[in-house]
């Protein structure tokens, strides 16, 4: 029986071999959700998906899009968004 805290379903089930050739279980926590745009709701290409420990080990250039606006709009909003400053409205 595993013990209390990982009976739940917040953590992901995980097979592994051991190198004595047994076969257990190990609790992983799951990933987080895809970022989205907060504009249209479309899924962010270039943000990447993973717990905050993970996220930290990554280069500044690998966290977030280096426009302005990465990881909030995605590029087509950002873009409109940027157009729409120029033209003033």
């Amino acid at each position: 029986m595993p013990a209390m805290r990982y009976r739940s379903r917040s953590y992901k089930r995980v097979r592994k071999n051991t190198p004595g050739g047994r076969n257990v279980l190990r609790y992983k926590k799951k990933k987080p959700s895809k970022h989205v745009c907060a504009e249209c709701g479309q899924v962010l290409h270039g943000v990447p998906r993973g717990r905050p420990y993970e996220i930290n080990k990554l280069s500044k250039s690998k966290k977030r899009p280096n426009r302005p606006y990465g990881g909030y709009l995605c590029s087509k909003c950002a873009r409109k968004l940027f157009k729409n400053e120029a033209r003033g409205k």
